[in-house]
């Protein structure tokens, strides 16, 4: 492996099987009991408490329009990192491994170029990991 490559986190949503960079993310939780926040976007499912911190729970799905699977963690974002959005954490289905991705692996997004939720399609022996960018999803 080249000294240029990227850890990154998978997980599923739905069917598929996505990815964000490592240095995003600052835990994974189980999913909890989550407030509901009046008026939020259709995203944002609401509020909970993660170590004395307010964290926005997002669910990615309704972002990216995909349909099945029951979210059973959260991927905690590191909010200093996270395009100052303050603590936020994604729905996931499941969460699968922290894996190596090398850049001849990794396709530009097949998506047009204003749309930067998709940072690159990582191809594999067994399909493709859809890479995406965590400052895309914004919880307001």
């Amino acid at each position: 492996m080249s000294d240029a490559t990227n850890q990154v986190l998978e997980f599923q949503l739905g069917d598929e099987t996505y990815c964000v960079s490592i240095d995003y993310v600052t835990e994974i939780v189980d999913v909890g009991e989550l407030t509901s926040v009046p008026n939020a976007p259709p995203h944002v499912e609401g509020v909970m408490d993660l170590r004395g911190r307010t964290t926005s729970i997002v669910n990615p799905k309704v972002v990216f329009d995909i349909n099945g699977g029951d979210p059973s963690r959260i991927v905690v974002f590191d909010p200093e990192i996270a395009d100052d959005q303050g603590a936020v954490g994604w729905l996931v289905d499941e969460v699968d491994q922290v894996s190596q991705v090398d850049p001849e692996n990794v396709d530009r997004s097949p998506t047009s170029d204003d749309v930067d939720s998709v940072r690159g399609v990582v191809k594999r022996d067994d399909g493709f990991v859809i890479w995406v960018n965590p400052d895309a999803i914004r919880s307001a």
